[in-house]
């Protein structure tokens, strides 16, 4: 259309996802693919999934399942995850809880929950492309998140006013975060509750890797933090968002927040308006799935993951030349590169599918004001040994080229 004044202007800021427009090309099968950061569909635990759908539409059962629902979601269900956020630290009841469809909607519906045009979000640099996406479209700007940094918090209102808004969260995914899969310390997670404090503002956790620690000392959420400090969870401003993506399946989209009561009470009203609720019989299934085979499954795919990880950390230390640097996370599904100062990760990309037939995510995607040229994600989950070895030997040939 030529005549974009029909349009509203957030729809300006709303961009296709790098990443999801890059794994339509990778349908070629001399391609290698560190792209997509997805789970291996190999281990999803199909045959518990078909017992559960077919448990789901026998009988009575199926009138429920096929059912409009609650858009609080399956009661069982939302039963079973508080007492998976109380097995981690975050003490709460189902009514602390309400089901999205995955955890990319819930960040969709708290930014449009907090933000209003010229609103400030602090962030990572690099964050999470899913995030800047959801928050996007509500037309904020974002300013640089480093919870161990020197910024006194008025600094952060004020540029904030500047901008002709106000501070309104903090997002953060403090385990093994897409895509850097660095972890914040306790000290870390401390810092930015006192942030948070400072400004009066939001704290929305991502959790979406939480359960995928390979090694380390697990280390508490900042929703569990927050209500050691503050004795309840309704008098805490985090918002924990989960998903059964990374463990059990990402099809179904099946996710969830977990927060104070006033905050769950103001997104059920968002869900009647944005979908009513989330597929009855998806939760259905998802809450039998999960109370039968998720310690069971978490284990399966942590033991898979955590070798593949492994795997790739050797690959990268053998095969990658001088001034290459990434990450080593102790869980997840990624690991961050940078690259030698001067090198385009958009521009190696383009090189390497056109001859070294490998695939990787430049890192620009992931920085709010698009920097961060000399950087790669690389995702491990769903490549077996001998792809690492082979794809990693490819990519540091490239590298080693692309520097001279």
């Amino acid at each position: 259309m030529k005549d974009d004044n029909r349009f509203a202007s957030r729809e300006t800021r709303m961009k296709a996802s790098e990443i999801r427009e890059l794994l339509k090309l990778l349908d070629q099968p001399d391609i290698i693919s560190f792209a997509g950061g997805i789970p291996d569909p190999a281990l999803f635990p199909a045959d518990a999934f078909r017992r559960a759908f077919d448990d789901a539409l026998a009988g009575a059962a199926a009138s429920g399942a096929l059912q409009y629902s609650t858009s609080e979601g399956h009661a069982g269900l939302r039963e079973w995850i508080a007492g998976e956020m109380a097995r981690i630290g975050v003490a709460c009841g189902p009514e602390n809880i309400v089901i999205t469809a995955g955890s990319q909607q819930a960040l969709d519906y708290l930014g449009k929950l907090f933000l209003s045009p010229r609103d400030t979000a602090l962030v990572g640099w690099p964050t999470y492309l899913g995030a800047l996406q959801a928050f996007s479209a509500y037309e904020p700007n974002y300013d640089r998140l480093e919870p161990m940094g020197n910024r006194a918090p008025g600094d952060f209102a004020w540029q904030a006013r500047e901008k002709g808004g106000a501070v309104k969260f903090a997002y953060v995914s403090p385990d093994f975060a897409n895509p850097t899969g660095e972890t914040l310390t306790p000290g870390e997670r401390e810092r930015v509750l006192d942030l948070a404090d400072a400004l009066d503002i939001a704290v929305i956790e991502d959790g979406a890797y939480q359960a995928l620690r390979y090694d380390g000392e697990a280390v508490a959420p900042i929703l569990a933090l927050e209500i050691a400090r503050k004795g309840d969870i309704e008098k805490c401003r985090t918002i924990y968002c989960g998903t059964f993506s990374k463990t059990l399946s990402p099809g179904l989209r099946v996710g969830w927040v977990c927060a104070a009561t006033d905050i769950i009470s103001r997104l059920v009203i968002l869900i009647q308006a944005g979908g009513l609720h989330s597929a009855t019989i998806n939760q259905a299934a998802m809450n039998a799935v999960a109370r039968a085979v998720f310690g069971e499954q978490v284990a399966k795919v942590r033991s898979v993951y955590g070798a593949r990880r492994d795997h790739m950390l050797a690959a990268l230390q053998r095969e990658m030349p001088e001034g290459v640097r990434w990450t080593k996370p102790e869980g997840g599904m990624f690991i961050w590169l940078t690259l030698p100062d001067g090198m385009d990760g958009a521009a190696l990309l383009a090189q390497s599918l056109a001859s070294a037939r490998v695939a990787f995510v430049p890192g620009g995607a992931f920085f709010a004001d698009g920097s961060g040229a000399n950087t790669i994600r690389l995702s491990f989950s769903c490549a077996p040994e001998a792809m690492i070895d082979e794809g990693v030997k490819r990519l540091g040939d490239l590298i080693r080229r692309a520097a001279g």
